[in-house]
């Protein structure tokens, strides 16, 4: 193992002797040692590229690096970084060289492994400059070419031009943990970390891409490849890119497999569950900057704290966020592990007239329309965190390797029933009547129950993951909208991934389809965006490519129980955490959206989305938007559809039309709020 030992290796061996010891159980500690975040840019042509441009893009993500930047030029080459030091704080700069200066790399991420991979390839007769991660690139690119993503455990998004051959590479992460965007015009390619800083060349088209505004209403991100722009697109996660003399290819290099395979019984695989969080856990604990965990008082995170204190020779830092609204706030169950393991905790409560002051400089950050509303409390929580560390952990990933959403255990309920064709016409309709028209909850799942008895099981998950359904996006675009789509199905997406999956089990279809849309789409881009806004570091112990690979194959009855979800990570954290804790209903990361759109959000809402310039637009009918904002004011639930509009609105007005600069913003407003 790397960098010292951890309690438990995944191989059950012993910890080495002599390690640190955990001040509460006396379990052998991380050593640590310390990677860097940063946010990459540059340009390759046959012609020479403009380096003033490459310093532009990076001023624009500064807040990923504040702490640095470095650049390459050549004839045919301009890259550049800005870096958030983390490991080798002090010689760990970039661009890093191979040993005649031929191959040049700039790298975003953290590579776990990397002191294993240095000892193989300084063993091989390789030399280092630096005691960083970013070296190892350039380094495996000489001996493995392209292939060098498959020795790689971490999350990455890295540029590597090989001078010689005038070639560059790019590539991003197994799971899409750190972004990468890229634009090609004629024989030359741009690419960066975020879409602020390929839209600071004036010539880039700022034209809304209308297939992904489309995908956007339905799902509340846009999905890659697509970027909101047209003639911008972003690097899939699993999948490099090669550019050579002005040629572009680019390939998938990993997915995750869920083809089941011969298991033991559900308590070895419980015990091996602990090691490999634990071993995920460790890893991600080196750093040389001050550390600590996002505690929502979920399994993942709770678990992801356990494993922390068990590995740590002092109390854990924690940050929760809470709402007044006690439907949404989950503080109660944080503070109950934070008690459990002698974290030293702290909170903030977020109220709606927070969320409106902020709201701008989140869309700003986003550079895309993004509809979840749980940015919100995920910006705050950064805030507080970055207050106090540099480096945090969460617990992304639980959900979707464990099982862990309610959609999942109706899905299974459900199977593949569907109703006779002759019914799906009449359950459509009054499904649809009833989900739309009902001012209460139940009612409303009630008509969507309905609706969905019609469907097949791959349009029933796209229906139960859609915010903008197809009828209501039909209702909702004007003819020229109409026209440019020419029947475009969103649902598609997902379908596509339905049908291609390896899974025998539809629970893990299931997952199979978020882990390559939803995950990638939505959660990790909120992470990203919120921590990187305040230049703090998150790491995500279950995303550990070994742990879902592990977890892929496993049966889907391990995971979905009848209408208990994520059972077998429950099984295993039974003697880590507190069981209220373990019992209790999912809750998610949910804020009062529907209550502060009738109240702080509303005045905002009603003036973005019915004024002149909202109208002007051409791509929504004024009259179906008013009339939303109206059934939400009577009681009948449009928060969601109002909220992706709103977002869109917001969005176009302060960065189609102008420019997302963050570096040139106006003062954040102070939060309202408290901590403690």
């Amino acid at each position: 193992m790397y960098l010292g030992a951890s309690a438990v290796s995944p191989r059950g061996s012993a910890p080495a002797s002599g390690s640190p010891r955990c001040w509460r159980t006396g379990h052998p500690t991380v050593q640590h040692r310390g990677a860097f975040m940063c946010g990459v840019a540059g340009i390759v042509s046959t012609s020479p590229p403009d380096p003033e441009q490459v310093r532009t893009m990076c001023r624009l993500i500064t807040h990923r690096g504040p702490d640095g930047e470095g650049y390459h030029t050549d004839a045919n080459a301009a890259l550049g970084m800005r870096r958030l030091a983390i490991i080798d704080v002090v010689g760990g700069g970039q661009p890093v060289y191979n040993e005649d200066r031929t191959v040049a790399a700039v790298f975003n991420g953290e590579i776990y492994n990397f002191v294993e991979l240095r000892e193989q390839l300084i063993a091989r007769g390789h030399r280092f400059a630096t005691d960083g991660d970013t070296e190892v690139l350039v380094h495996l690119y000489e001996d493995h070419g392209e292939d060098l993503v498959a020795h790689l455990r971490g999350m990455f998004a890295f540029a590597i031009w090989d001078m010689s051959r005038r070639r560059l590479l790019i590539a991003r992460d197994r799971v899409g943990k750190k972004p990468l965007y890229y634009r090609q015009s004629g024989t030359s390619l741009a690419f960066a970390s975020e879409l602020k800083a390929l839209m600071a060349d004036p010539a880039v088209s700022r034209e809304v891409d209308p297939v992904a505004l489309h995908h956007y209403l339905t799902y509340q991100y846009v999905p890659a490849p697509w970027s909101i722009y047209r003639g911008v697109r972003k690097l899939s996660p699993g999948h490099l890119l090669v550019w050579q003399d002005g040629e572009v290819s680019e390939k998938r290099y990993w997915k995750l497999d869920f083809t089941p395979r011969p298991v033991g019984s559900e308590q070895d695989a419980a015990q091996q569950a602990r090691e490999l969080l634990l071993d995920a856990t460790r890893v991600r604990m080196v750093s040389e900057r001050p550390l600590g965990a996002f505690l929502s008082g979920g399994i993942d995170s709770s678990a992801v704290v356990a494993a922390m204190a068990r590995l740590s020779d002092r109390p854990v830092k924690t940050f929760c966020i809470g709402f007044d609204d006690q439907r949404f706030d989950e503080r109660s169950y944080a503070a109950t592990v934070a008690r459990r393991y002698g974290t030293d905790h702290h909170e903030f409560v977020v109220a709606g007239s927070a969320a409106l002051e902020v709201l701008p400089t989140v869309t700003r950050h986003f550079d895309e329309p993004f509809a979840d509303s749980s940015a919100i409390p995920s910006f705050f929580v950064a805030e507080l965190s970055r207050r106090h560390v540099t480096v945090v952990l969460n617990g992304d990933g639980g959900d979707e390797s464990f099982g862990g959403y309610r959609r999942y255990a109706y899905m299974k309920k459900v199977g593949r029933r569907q109703a006779p064709r002759r019914l799906h016409g009449v359950l459509n309709r009054v499904g649809s009547a009833l989900a739309e028209a009902s001012t209460t909850p139940r009612l409303r799942r009630v008509g969507r129950g309905l609706r969905l008895l019609g469907e097949t099981p791959q349009h029933r998950y796209a229906s139960l993951m859609s915010y903008f359904t197809n009828e209501s996006k039909d209702a909702l675009y004007t003819d020229a909208m109409h026209e440019q789509l020419d029947h475009l199905d969103s649902y598609e997406l997902i379908g596509e991934v339905f049908d291609t999956s390896r899974a025998d089990e539809d629970v893990n279809r299931l997952m199979d389809v978020d882990v390559n849309t939803y995950l990638p789409g939505d959660l990790l881009v909120k992470v990203d965006i919120t921590t990187m806004a305040h230049s703090l570091e998150a790491r995500s112990p279950f995303l550990d490519h070994h742990l879902m690979e592990w977890a892929a194959g496993l049966p889907g009855r391990w995971k979905v129980d009848g209408q208990v979800t994520k059972a077998l990570l429950k099984k295993a954290m039974a003697p880590w955490l507190p069981s209220e804790l373990i019992t209790r209903p999912k809750a998610g990361f949910g804020v009062p959206l529907a209550d502060w759109l009738r109240s702080e959000l509303r005045p905002l809402a009603f003036d973005l989305l019915t004024d002149h310039t909202a109208r002007s637009r051409g791509l929504f009918r004024p009259e179906v938007v008013r009339g939303l904002l109206q059934d939400h004011d009577e009681g009948r639930d449009r928060s969601t559809r109002l909220w992706s509009l709103l977002q869109f609105e917001l969005w176009h007005r302060t960065c189609a039309e102008t420019s997302c600069d963050i570096a040139t913003a106006p003062p954040e407003p102070a939060a309202q709020g408290h901590c403690g």
